[in-house]
């Protein structure tokens, strides 16, 4: 074994061979080059989509415990006020329900259905049964029958006012008590294009005011015309003409004992909302309503 002394001037080190690798061939191919990549993934391998998942389930179960808590805080009057909240506003007539076969027509959101399957419809209970509870379908109901009766014998008292009454309809809405006095081919409660009340008008409105003048709550009126065009060159137009009415209206239940605080709004709305929807120029779109606020 030679030692580091034997080869010092050796270019390679002592001990090893010096015999030079043979050369590589033309044919042959140079060896290949490995290339090593690494990937780092920032946050772990499962990504961020159940932070989405997990947001959207904490949101729902506090929309559960929140919706819990006001079943549980509040009176039946507020959860009643809550759901009719929440209730269309347009109230749809049905045939054979409460209140549809009088004399003044018209139904009440607060009537228990009559379909076949009313179970699965508007229930008669109250959604949880405090000690003090009384609530149900006839806290609505009341107060529009009583205003039923006092109508009717205002309108007994003069054989006008009994051909009269089917121009007359009382309705529970979201909004109190609706009543809408609508025209029809034989009756007008104005003279046509202005805001002059007819003699029949004046009958009927007196009747009304000693209807509401001992109810509680607020007024409201609201004027209505149908969609017929007017002649060319009239200034006038139905948006005026409805708010007109509107307020001649409310002259007329003033001097019929209604206090004039008690008004709380005076609107025309023209042809906007119709009565009867598929034909604007109907006579019957031509309408006042007066509604009493709820107590």
């Amino acid at each position: 074994m030679p030692s580091v002394r034997d080869c010092p001037n050796s270019l390679t080190p002592c001990g090893a061979s010096n015999v030079a690798k043979p050369p590589r061939g033309k044919t042959e191919l140079p060896p290949p080059i490995i290339v090593k990549k690494i990937t780092v993934v920032a946050g772990g391998h499962h990504g961020g989509a159940w932070k989405v998942a997990y947001a959207d389930f904490v949101t729902a179960m506090m929309a559960f415990f929140l919706l819990l808590w006001l079943l549980g805080a509040t009176t039946e009057k507020q959860r009643k006020g809550i759901a009719d909240y929440f209730t269309p506003t347009l109230v749809k007539m049905k045939e054979g329900s409460a209140g549809s076969n009088g004399l003044l027509g018209g139904s009440s959101l607060t009537d228990v259905d009559n379909y076949p399957h009313r179970q699965g419809q508007t229930g008669t209970k109250t959604m949880t049964v405090p000690l003090d509870a009384t609530g149900g379908p006839k806290e609505g109901a009341g107060r529009l029958k009583r205003m039923q009766q006092k109508l009717d014998e205002a309108l007994r008292k003069s054989a006008t006012l009994r051909r009269l009454a089917r121009q007359i309809r009382m309705v529970d809405t979201t909004e109190g008590i609706r009543i809408d006095l609508v025209d029809n081919a034989d009756f007008a409660m104005f003279r046509l294009g202005t805001t002059v009340l007819t003699p029949d008008a004046v009958q009927i409105l007196a009747a009304i005011g000693q209807t509401i003048a001992p109810e509680p709550g607020t007024l409201m009126v609201r004027g209505h015309t149908d969609a017929l065009p007017y002649r060319r060159g009239t200034v006038a137009n139905n948006w005026s003409l409805s708010a007109g009415r509107a307020e001649a209206t409310r002259q007329a239940l003033i001097r019929n004992g209604i206090a004039e605080d008690r008004f709380r709004r005076i609107e025309g709305v023209a042809d906007r909302e119709p009565l009867i929807a598929d034909n604007p120029q109907d006579p019957r779109n031509r309408r006042i309503s007066v509604v009493v606020a709820p107590q």
